[in-house]
């Protein structure tokens, strides 16, 4: 959504906002033509309030809220990926970043690639478990990829000890 915009917004003939339908779509049929995933779902975050913001009120107090012109592509997304027969993953209570199949999957003996932007995703990094940070700057996406190894060279912990170093962070 962010790294589409530029200096305006693209919008379809009608006015309404294709930003974030745009980069969803590039940025999963580029990790799509690169992997060629045999099972794929997609996480979501509900409105309600997870574990976190019961416990502290201030969690994410400072961050601004989703902008009106994101929040009103994500039903459109959601169409998309049903008419895909991609698997929604959404429980209230819980963040996307939260929800996560990665662990029993590998126990399954996939190997398995998490798409997101969320560098708290690193904790699950193993040698089975690669984590794709795309960033997209002027239309164009390129992929950072961080498995055990690399996250491990990258930030001198191991994925388990980055639960500790983002806690650190806050």
């Amino acid at each position: 959504f962010y790294g589409i915009m530029g200096n305006k917004m693209l919008t379809t003939p009608d006015g309404k906002y294709t930003n974030a339908v745009y980069g969803f779509l590039a940025i999963m049929f580029k990790v799509m033509d690169d992997i060629n995933p045999d099972y794929m779902a997609v996480a979501f975050d509900l409105k309600a309030p997870t574990a976190r913001h019961k416990m502290y009120a201030g969690y994410k107090a400072t961050r601004h809220a989703m902008p009106e012109e994101l929040a009103e592509q994500m039903p459109i997304i959601k169409d998309i990926l049903r008419k895909m027969n991609i698997t929604i993953i959404e429980k209230e209570g819980y963040e996307a970043d939260d929800i996560t199949l990665s662990k029993r999957a590998e126990k399954e003996g996939m190997e398995v690639t998490i798409v997101s932007g969320d560098r708290d995703t690193f904790q699950l990094a193993s040698k089975n478990i690669k984590i794709r940070i795309p960033r997209t700057k002027m239309g164009k996406t390129e992929t950072d990829i961080f498995d055990e190894d690399k996250v491990i060279e990258t930030y001198g912990v191991t994925p388990k000890q980055m639960i500790e170093v983002k806690g650190l962070m806050g």
